[in-house]
């Protein structure tokens, strides 16, 4: 079996102070949280941008600042960043992570429902997307939040908007989504063509759980405050505390943890790629 990859994802759009005082939500704080999470056997790290009130952003600014941070204190580190509409709908603003030329950043392929709001990622949105993931040779993670998002997918990879092998992050348990069971993460890693590669994200109190299963079928992992803001025992967590709860496990259950070296091997990531943002943040 390969090694495992371990995604923090460290701050999302969500969390606020109020929830848990661990959420990183200024660029100093997530880089500081980047090195913690690296140091406890994250190999990729998942980042969202905070504005000066907490609130999520997409300002360009926001991002190269992060990205700058990141890079000074942990330069080995695979850099996603996040395309999520939380922080705003416009679509030229939701591709402009992409165009720092990070080596991955998210792309949900489909709609869905979340508290509060429609998660719209309207058909003509995707094709948008994925030709500035084409034209940039940025990884897309796929974000899969129910099955049909895998087969929007693989249309886009049909017309040569997305180059095989995908990559995809199973995200169960967010409300009005995929329940969070095994069961279901099961039928989501079937469903997926040869030579993919697949992380879960599960959401609350299914993150942990989930997190043992894909260990023992040979996917990866995501885990941190942006999806669950609590330990097992129901103690707020630290980012470093969730990735190393997983590190903990995969090491009970004899499966090794993969190092940022390794992890761009596994993904199909190209080696040349990993310092090119560092031309766009100057």
């Amino acid at each position: 079996m390969e090694k495992l990859i371990i995604t923090a994802a460290l701050t999302g759009n969500v969390p606020t102070r109020e929830m848990t005082p661990h959420v990183p939500l200024t660029p100093a704080e997530i880089a500081a949280d980047v090195r913690r999470c690296a140091e406890a056997g994250a190999s990729l790290v998942h980042i969202h941008a905070r504005d000066a009130e907490g609130r999520p952003t997409l300002d360009t600014a926001v991002f190269k600042e992060t990205v700058r941070r990141i890079k000074n204190e942990t330069p080995e580190v695979i850099i996603q960043l996040s395309t999520g509409a939380r922080a705003g709908r416009d679509w030229e603003a939701r591709a402009n992570p992409v165009h720092l030329l990070p080596e991955m950043a998210s792309f949900t392929t489909g709609s869905n429902n979340l508290p509060g709001i429609v998660y719209e990622n309207a058909p003509d949105f995707l094709l948008f997307l994925a030709g500035v993931f084409k034209a940039t040779g940025v990884k897309p993670e796929i974000e899969v939040f129910e099955a049909g998002m895998i087969s929007n997918a693989l249309f886009l990879q049909k017309k040569e908007l997305l180059a095989p092998p995908l990559h995809f992050d199973f995200v169960l348990g967010a409300p009005g989504a995929m329940p969070a069971t095994v069961r279901n993460l099961v039928f989501l890693a079937d469903t997926l063509p040869p030579g993919s590669t697949w992380t879960v994200a599960g959401i609350g109190p299914a993150e942990i759980p989930l997190a043992t299963a894909a260990i023992a079928m040979g996917g990866h992992v995501r885990v941190g405050i942006e999806d669950n803001l609590l330990l097992p025992d129901g103690t707020l967590a630290t980012n470093a505390e969730l990735v190393a709860t997983v590190a903990t496990i995969a090491h009970t259950m004899g499966r090794e943890v993969a190092s940022p070296a390794e992890a761009r091997q596994i993904l199909s990531l190209d080696p040349e790629y990993k310092d090119r943002i560092l031309k766009q943040i100057d």
